[in-house]
């Protein structure tokens, strides 16, 4: 029994519904958590406060590398996937596994399929919205044979932490570099001597990132619910009212069917042939395994705060939490965006009192509801989002206190891991390295019994991918 259901049996219960009221809280099991909808219902609105940004952050970066004819083209059907999907996969966690969790498409993994993928690799985008279906199929496989929750536990915990903290760092320096003239930060900018250097003040953009950083600053210390929507939106604000960017062109709209999206990933199975397969391949493994990272990391987490982890240190229900999220993906994929995956900030809700998968639904709803409002989306700059991109890093960065530095066979692997995330500009050559580097420490220092069959064989498919790309690009 986990720690949630002793102290809630020990609560006076909570009030009798009738007619539908009664049907939907017998089926959230309100009574046996000691809910009611005025708490679900507040809870799931916090959630989506938490989250909203998505719906900003994601179309911003999946647009870069996703479009027809020039980037950004696609940006307003990519914030109409942005929100089926997460409320797809979010009501799907709350009527299947009775979780207070939230998904959304992915932040990194979004920056995986943009820049190293689509940018990096020059894989075509259908191509690689296909790489996220089939790795969303091989989760409902996985998860449907009890395969998935006990693979993630042959992989190395420091690997792990290490990608969550590089992703981190990769999306902090994406959202401080972006170039002024299309509207970024610019607060790190290229130098040809020192490679990068800090930005000039006398860019307004520059000066309007840095007030957004501060004042989301001051709205997360102060713990402001929706501390990163409110500092994308003040930071947007005024840069309408000071002119730096244009002003919204109107406050509510239909939403745009995303014709353009919407089943491009069977087109992309079309596009793999002998020359990409090898890219095809390595790039949907590690969608395969960062999203298991981050999903098994997120729901442990939230979980343990939430107090569902029972004595074993199982979390009840994972089959159907895992099943929920391999659906979002799935879906997600066909809707036509990347990776969709369980987010920490659903511990805001849960914080607000949220038990039951109510608070899972009203977020979901939420999530369409918001759509009505795309001219608003539209018109926030990128370096409007910079404050919100440097503060999901920091938040990513206290996974790195997990790894034990004082052991340099898990030291090595994970500072690599780290390292080349950002500054290599790809977490696909991040995760390679420190998979690669991982067994071969091990197996010099004589401990090749610490490293399980599943690292080997990743770590000879990543060197089989590195040996295929020095052959391909020379």
């Amino acid at each position: 029994m986990s720690n949630i259901e002793k102290e809630l049996q020990q609560q006076p219960h909570t009030p009798t519904y009738t007619g539908p009221a009664a049907a939907i809280a017998n089926y959230f099991n309100f009574d046996f958590y000691q809910t009611n909808f005025r708490v679900e219902t507040l809870a799931g609105l916090t959630t989506f406060m938490t989250m909203a940004y998505i719906l900003v952050v994601h179309p911003l970066i999946l647009s870069d590398a996703v479009f027809l004819n020039q980037p950004k083209d696609l940006f307003g059907e990519l914030v109409v996937v942005t929100g089926i999907s997460a409320a797809i996969g979010t009501m799907c966690m709350g009527l299947i596994a009775n979780y207070p969790f939230a998904l959304a498409p992915g932040m990194g993994t979004n920056a995986f399929f943009a820049y190293s993928v689509v940018l990096g690799l020059k894989i075509d985008w259908r191509t690689a919205l296909a790489c996220v279906l089939v790795e969303g199929l091989i989760f409902v496989a996985l998860t449907l044979t009890d395969i998935r929750r006990h693979l993630v536990t042959a992989v190395p915990n420091s690997i792990k932490a290490a990608t969550t903290v590089g992703i981190g760092m990769f999306l902090a320096y994406i959202g401080l570099s972006g170039a002024v003239k299309v509207g970024g930060a610019g607060l790190i900018v290229a130098n040809e001597v020192t490679k990068t250097s800090f930005g000039s003040f006398r860019e307004p953009a520059t000066l309007l990132a840095t007030f957004g950083i501060f004042i989301s600053v001051m709205f997360i210390v102060r713990r402001v619910k929706g501390a990163l929507l409110w500092g994308i939106a003040g930071t947007a604000i005024l840069g309408w009212i000071l002119g730096v960017t244009p002003a919204p062109s109107g406050i509510a709209a239909i939403p745009t069917f995303p014709s353009h999206l919407f089943g491009q990933a069977f087109v992309g199975l079309s596009g793999v042939n002998p020359s990409n397969f090898i890219d095809f391949l390595a790039a949907m493994l590690v969608f395969l395994f960062v999203d298991m990272f981050d999903t098994i990391g997120t729901l442990s987490g939230v979980g343990t705060q939430a107090g569902y982890i029972d004595e074993n240190g199982e979390l009840p229900r994972a089959n159907q939490a895992l099943m929920a999220d391999a659906i979002g993906t799935t879906v997600g994929a066909v809707l036509g965006t990347s990776t969709v995956t369980t987010f920490a900030e659903s511990a805001a809700g849960v914080a607000e009192g949220g038990r039951t998968g109510f608070t899972a639904a009203i977020a979901a709803i939420m999530f369409l509801v918001a759509l009505l409002f795309v001219p608003i989306f539209e018109a926030i700059p990128a370096f409007a989002t910079a404050p919100a991109l440097l503060i999901v890093g920091v938040l990513m960065m206290s996974s790195i206190t997990s790894i034990n530095w004082d052991d340099l066979t898990e030291a090595i692997p994970a500072f690599v891991t780290i390292f080349f995330i950002p500054l290599g500009f790809s977490i696909a050559a991040g995760l390679s390295a420190g998979l690669i580097l991982y067994p071969f420490t091990k197996l010099v220092k004589g401990r090749s019994s610490e490293v399980s069959v599943v690292t080997w064989i990743l770590a000879a498919i990543f060197i089989a991918r590195f040996v295929f790309q020095t052959f391909r690009f020379g």
